[in-house]
C-alpha cells in the first residue's frame, strides 16, 4: 500500500516495521515542512501519524480507510528532527477499528494520535 502512496513517499516517509495490527514509519523534518515559527507544521506530523495508522489498519488485508482521527501535539518538532510514528491496533469490531499512534523524536513524545478505521466493502 505504501508503495502506491505518493503523498507519503514524496515526503521521505519510510516503513521500518509492520505486522498484523501494527506499523512503524519514519520521516525527517525538512525545510519545506516548517511553519512561520520555525517549527514543524502540525499537518506534517499528522500526516506521518496517519501513514502509520493506514499501514496498521490495512495490515489485515481488506481495504480500510480512516473514519476519523484526533491528534494531541505534546511538544514541537524542528528542522532536521527524525520522527518515528508507531501505530498499534487497540480493538476491532465489525468493520471498524481503533488505533493509537505515538510520534516520537528519540525517546521524547511529540504527539499522540487516535485513529478510527472502517473496512470498505
Amino acid at each position: 500500500m505504501l508503495d502506491d502512496d505518493l503523498a507519503s513517499r514524496s515526503l521521505g516517509i519510510t516503513i521500518t516495521d509492520a505486522g498484523p495490527g501494527h506499523a512503524t514509519v519514519r520521516m525527517t523534518i525538512t525545510d519545506t515542512m516548517v511553519n512561520g515559527h520555525a517549527l514543524a507544521h502540525g499537518g506534517y506530523v499528522f500526516l506521518l501519524a496517519d501513514t502509520a495508522f493506514a499501514c496498521a489498519c490495512n495490515s489485515h488485508g481488506p481495504v480500510t480507510v480512516a473514519a476519523g482521527a484526533d491528534i494531541t501535539f505534546v511538544t514541537p518538532a524542528h528542522l532536521g528532527d527524525e520522527l518515528t510514528a508507531r501505530a498499534a491496533e487497540r480493538v476491532t469490531y465489525g468493520r471498524s477499528g481503533i488505533y493509537d499512534v505515538t510520534v516520537t523524536r528519540g525517546d521524547e513524545v511529540v504527539a499522540e494520535f487516535r485513529g478510527r478505521s472502517r473496512v470498505v466493502r
